[in-house]
């Protein structure tokens, strides 16, 4: 005897409900936790400790040997210390890996260089102690610091202490006494050279507060470089194909030029004789040119309609006539007395 299902609306609403709460539940929290999924996640955190941040950030790149394999979630301060978390994907962590904040540019952009070192992967819920890693010198923070600190020392003092210091030790030996003589000429030279120490870091501060406002514009103008060689690589094959055609070409005119010299150069000495012959009588050419224009101007009128042409004969016949116009076509013969012309 077969068994019927129950039809959906006969069955218990509470626990439909439950199932269905439990199923939002479920998918929320996946929601929410996207990330940290196996497959679809962005992949595995880790933490590390760090003596100072060093100008680090979220979003900053985590490499390994060059390769970026994760990104830096988070900074924060722990006993202490700056505990970095960040996110590696499709990449070994060893159990006894090291990780250091290097800088990336010079503009002083940073990221997490990982080395991954041990024979077992490292525990996500382990963190990497300080002995395990390093934070870099920031050399534009030096500057800055170094610039502040040359404004609050009064260069004139420490230079008459190094005197008063050489002239204590006058007595001593002569290597001491030359060390501590050096050190006073130096802070003389030092003293004398104040304005223009100050002048010097305080536009190395203008300088490097220029590159740090214009940072995005140099990192888009280093990614249009690396697309403009991408494109140059991209075409080389063409590029070379053009080259070496122009060097045949080249080849081939060298070539017909040598095989034809025999008969180029004595046109060309004609070629040279005849424009010397124009050019010495360059100005009769443009004297019979002149004096030919009035001639063609008449001829042209005359035969200028078509088959017929006109011509005016004035006192051929004295009398009444007066004068004749004569007019004919150019096959027919022309009546006594007209001037004869034709085509």
């Amino acid at each position: 005897m077969a068994r019927h299902s129950k039809p959906f609306r006969d069955r218990n609403p509470v626990t439909i409900g439950g199932i269905s709460l439990a199923v939002i539940a479920t998918l929320v929290f996946l929601a929410f936790n996207a990330q940290s999924l196996p497959i679809i996640g962005g992949g595995t955190v880790y933490q590390a400790y760090f003596s100072e941040a060093a100008g680090l950030k979220p979003d900053d790149p985590v490499r390994v040997s060059g390769v970026k394999v994760g990104k830096v979630d988070s900074l924060s301060l722990e006993h202490g210390a700056v505990l970095v978390t960040f996110r590696v994907k499709n990449a070994f962590v060893g159990d006894r890996s090291e990780a250091a904040i290097k800088i990336g540019t010079v503009l002083g952009a940073k990221y997490v260089a990982l080395v991954p070192i041990g024979t077992s992967a490292m525990n996500p819920d382990t963190t990497i102690p300080l002995s395990r890693t390093a934070s870099p010198y920031d050399v534009v923070q030096a500057f800055s610091d170094l610039s502040t600190t040359i404004d609050q020392i009064d260069t004139t003092q420490l230079a008459s202490s190094f005197e008063v210091l050489s002239q204590t030790f006058a007595n001593t030996p002569d290597d001491v006494r030359t060390s501590l003589q050096g050190l006073a000429r130096l802070s003389t030279t030092i003293s004398s050279r104040d304005a223009q120490l100050q002048q010097l870091l305080a536009a190395t501060r203008s300088v490097t507060q220029v590159l740090a406002d214009r940072s995005g514009e140099f990192t888009k103008l280093i990614i249009d470089s690396n697309t403009l060689l991408q494109e140059v690589q991209a075409r080389r094959q063409l590029i070379d194909s053009i080259l070496t055609n122009t060097q045949r070409l080249s080849t081939q005119l060298s070539g017909l030029v040598a095989d034809n010299r025999q008969a180029l150069t004595p046109a060309l000495q004609q070629l040279s004789t005849v424009t010397d012959i124009l050019s010495r009588n360059r100005d009769a050419l443009g004297q019979t040119v002149a004096n030919l224009a009035p001639f063609v101007r008449v001829f042209t009128n005359t035969l200028g309609n078509g088959r017929w042409f006109d011509s005016f004969v004035e006192n051929l016949i004295p009398g009444a006539l007066g004068s004749v116009v004569c007019g004919t076509a150019s096959s027919t013969p022309l009546p006594v007395g007209c001037s004869s012309g034709g085509k």
